[in-house]
């Protein structure tokens, strides 16, 4: 099974279009130790025919383009990617559904609550059911599992609630456990990896299946607890926003140092987070401890 990662940024991509930090200002003079970066988005491949996504980013047109494998083959507007799984209902997650809005039979997989929030909520993802099959809402729930073509997932919950944009009174008649979810991902192969992009903490329930899989990806959203409010003057801290900072006593680094999977990756990585300069000693930090900085156009094999 080959894992694409298409982007690794977190929400605004690396540089943000707004933002003048200094990573960013760096980045754009040319004068920065590390690369740009698309928003979070992955694709999976075990057939070499069709592809599934997990989420679908705003960036996720621009990230097809960049990777032959996804064009369409032929004179047909048949494209390789053939599913979606969703995670979460955030708008870094779901907003590139509206790139795949040109007739392409496809399905997507996503909690109840989820597709609540986007079938009968937002009347913009109606662009997905304009045809008979366009879109084919497929419904998947937490520690129940599914299958795409010949690939078996294993979703969980992990921390965290609906997205701002969900109104009080929709949000009481959702399942919180539907929110956001981990994968874990079953290659044909017998390989595995754990795709977990936003977690607000490590849960000792996890620790067997990480110790068992091949490849990580977890969240590598901030390096501290107040990382905006000192790069930005204010803020939301990390763990407000669901993501447990990487570094300190109790931060991502110290809670995953014993887990036995071979292949760890820092993943969905905000535009402010000291590990996107490969000069700097966080970096070299999480380097020491085995672990990598995702990438634009890494390949993983399963």
């Amino acid at each position: 099974m080959l894992v694409k990662v298409l982007g690794a940024a977190a929400g605004g991509a690396f540089p943000q279009w707004n933002c003048a930090c200094s990573q960013c200002r760096r980045l754009r003079s040319g004068t920065f130790a590390g690369q740009p970066r698309t928003q979070a988005q992955v694709a999976i491949g075990a057939d070499g025919v069709s592809w599934t996504l997990l989420n679908a980013s705003p960036d996720l047109r621009f990230q097809i383009e960049a990777t032959p494998q996804l064009w369409p083959v032929g004179n047909s507007l048949q494209s390789p990617v053939q599913s979606v799984v969703i995670t979460a209902a955030e708008a870094d997650t779901v907003a590139g559904l509206l790139s795949l809005r040109e007739f392409q039979p496809l399905d997507i997989y996503a909690t109840p609550s989820v597709l609540r929030i986007l079938r009968e909520d937002n009347s913009l993802f109606g662009l997905l059911d304009r045809v008979p099959r366009q879109a084919v809402w497929k419904e998947i729930r937490p520690d129940t599992e599914f299958s795409v073509g010949s690939v078996r997932f294993r979703p969980f919950s992990l921390a965290g609630g609906f997205p701002g944009f969900v109104r009080t009174d929709r949000k009481s008649e959702l399942v919180s456990s539907e929110a956001v979810l981990g994968l874990l991902i079953d290659s044909p192969s017998g390989g595995s990896i754990a795709y977990l992009p936003g977690a607000a903490k490590v849960e000792d329930s996890w620790r067997e299946f990480l110790d068992e899989c091949d490849v990580l990806l977890f969240d590598g959203t901030f390096w501290t607890e107040d990382e905006l409010c000192r790069v930005r003057g204010g803020g939301k801290g990390a763990s407000e926003m669901g993501h447990l900072p990487l570094s300190g006593p109790c931060g991502s680094l110290a809670a995953l140092r014993d887990i036995k999977c071979p292949r760890k990756i820092f993943f969905h990585i905000n535009n402010t987070n000291p590990i996107l300069d490969e000069s700097s000693a966080a970096y070299a930090e999480v380097r020491d401890a085995g672990w990598e900085v995702a990438r634009d156009g890494m390949e993983i094999e399963v």
